[in-house]
């Protein structure tokens, strides 16, 4: 684990080998199975503050939940997860010990092209934008692979090293259900050659910058691909966002959910369908 900076600060990427334990990883996974399971009774998208389920017909007509924002409010398990104190220890060369968490969500790729992703980056979705400073140096965006993550069940790609790019013609917007297409790299002046996918057994993770080009494609496993992503900041960097970490330690959430992404929160908080 001891090469993680140099290959983040270099390649804009780094991956550490069984960060989670398998017994760890299997609890893990039922917990999302019991997230997906409340999506999928909902029968379509759900929203309660920031906690936030995304339903949409599956292949079969049948609900299909690909994401879901913010379950630490209500799963007890994958808060613990977010709050590991090896993510403090992780995380610490790279921003610090007070840090904040702006994006805790839980992915689910079916088996057809629903949740391919074109390429895009991160960066672009931190929004308003004065709220997030200094995003090449204090964001890092984490996955942990619950189920084998490689170009088969649809995996994550990268392209080396876009990270010192700055902010490129790529638009996140429009990224979500289409395919990673060469001639998007060749636009923003990226060489389709330079992609590397992103493999990972369960307990393994990732980390990325949000400047990191990348995409991913179709799933034909024949299984949901499962992956938990966890979004740090350093604290003094964001406006918004939980507290995770103070000095190092586990911050637990209050009583009144912070502002992310979710505008409405505290003019609509109540739960509702969307």
């Amino acid at each position: 684990m001891t090469d993680y900076v140099a290959d983040f600060r270099a390649h804009g990427y780094a991956i550490v080998r069984g960060f989670f334990s398998p017994a760890e990883v299997t609890a893990i996974g039922a917990a999302m199975d019991q997230v997906y399971a409340e999506g999928v009774a909902h029968g379509r998208s759900f929203r309660h503050g920031n906690l936030f389920y995304t339903v949409r017909p599956g292949p079969d007509g049948a609900p299909h939940v690909p994401m879901v924002q913010w379950p630490s409010y209500h799963a007890a398990l994958l808060n613990q997860t977010r709050l590991d104190p090896r993510w403090a220890t992780l995380l610490e060369p790279l921003m610090g010990r007070d840090i904040k968490q702006i994006i805790n969500q839980l992915h689910w790729k079916l088996p057809d092209r629903s949740g391919d992703f074109a390429w895009h980056q991160d960066a672009k979705s931190r929004r308003p934008a004065e709220a997030y400073r200094n995003l090449g140096s204090s964001y890092v965006q984490t996955g942990l692979a619950i189920d084998p993550h490689n170009p088969g069940s649809g995996g994550m790609r990268f392209i080396p090293g876009s990270h010192t790019r700055g902010a490129l013609p790529l638009d996140p917007a429009a990224s979500l259900g289409r395919s990673p297409e060469d001639s998007a790299l060749d636009a923003a002046g990226l060489s389709p050659e330079d992609q590397v996918d992103l493999i990972l057994e369960p307990g393994d993770i990732a980390l990325w910058s949000p400047y990191l080009v990348h995409a991913s494609g179709t799933n034909t496993a024949t299984h949901l691909r499962r992956f938990y992503i966890n979004g740090y900041v350093r604290a003094e960097d964001c406006d918004r966002g939980e507290w995770t970490f103070r000095d190092g330690q586990p911050v637990a959430l209050g009583a009144e959910q912070a502002l992310v992404h979710y505008e409405q929160l505290r003019e609509r908080p109540e739960p509702h369908f969307v």
